[in-house]
C-alpha cells in the first residue's frame, strides 16, 4: 500500500504542518502576531487562483481594543470570548466592486469587467465566492507561517456590516482568530470521508 502523501511533491513535513497536523484552534499563546507575519502570508497565498484573477478578499486586522469590543459584540455567543481573548483578529470580507481593478488584473482581456460583471447581483456572488476561495487560501497561508487559525462564521454579518463596511462596498465573509499554538494544545482530529466516498469516474 503506498504510504500517505507520497505521491506529492510537496515534503512530508509540509504536508503536516498545512493539512495534517494543522487544527483549527481558539487557544494562544501570548506571543504577538506582527503586520510583518501577516504581509509575509499575504504575499504567499495572493497567488491563489480565482476568476479572471480577481481578487475581491479585503481583509480588517483588528487591533484596537475599541475595534475589538465591538466586533466581540457582532460574534455568536459561544465565540464572543475566544475572539476577545485571540492575539490577532481578522475581518476577511469580499468587496464588491472588484471589477474596477479587473482591466489591470487580468490584461489578457479587459473587457471582461463590462462583459461579465456589469450586473451588481453577478458581481455580488462573484465576490462571495472567489472571495471564500481567497478565505481557504489566507487560512493555509497561516498555517504555513506556523501560526495556528479558528476560522469562525457565528456572527451577526448584518452588524459588522454595518459596524466595519458601512461606507465601503465590502461584506464580511469570515471572521478568522490567529496566534501561535501552545505546546501540547492539539487535539484528536474529526474524521473525514474517504475517497471513495467523495471521488466517482465519469
Amino acid at each position: 500500500m503506498t504510504p500517505p502523501g507520497s505521491a506529492l511533491r510537496l515534503d512530508t513535513a509540509a504536508q503536516d504542518l498545512l493539512f495534517r497536523q494543522a487544527h483549527s484552534t481558539h487557544v494562544f499563546t501570548d506571543e504577538p502576531v506582527t503586520d510583518e507575519t501577516v504581509q509575509a502570508v499575504y504575499d504567499l497565498v495572493k497567488y491563489g487562483p480565482t476568476a479572471f484573477n480577481q481578487q475581491p478578499l479585503r481583509v480588517v486586522l483588528v487591533r484596537s481594543h475599541e475595534a475589538r469590543r465591538k466586533l466581540v459584540g457582532h460574534m455568536a455567543r459561544g465565540n464572543r470570548e475566544k475572539t476577545a481573548r485571540s492575539p490577532l483578529v481578522a475581518i476577511l470580507a469580499g468587496d464588491r466592486d472588484f471589477h474596477t481593478e479587473l482591466p489591470e488584473q487580468f490584461p489578457l482581456f479587459p473587457e471582461a469587467a463590462t462583459r461579465f460583471y456589469a450586473d451588481s447581483a453577478v458581481r455580488e456572488r462573484s465576490a462571495e465566492f472567489n472571495g471564500a476561495l481567497q478565505v481557504a487560501y489566507f487560512i493555509i497561508g497561516v498555517r504555513a507561517a506556523g501560526l495556528a487559525a479558528g476560522p469562525m462564521s457565528g456572527f451577526d454579518a448584518i452588524g459588522i456590516n454595518k459596524e466595519f463596511f458601512a461606507e465601503s462596498a465590502h461584506f464580511v465573509l469570515a471572521v478568522v482568530n490567529i496566534g501561535w499554538p501552545p505546546e501540547g494544545a492539539r487535539h484528536s482530529r474529526g474524521p473525514r470521508l474517504d475517497f471513495e466516498q467523495v471521488f466517482t469516474t465519469a
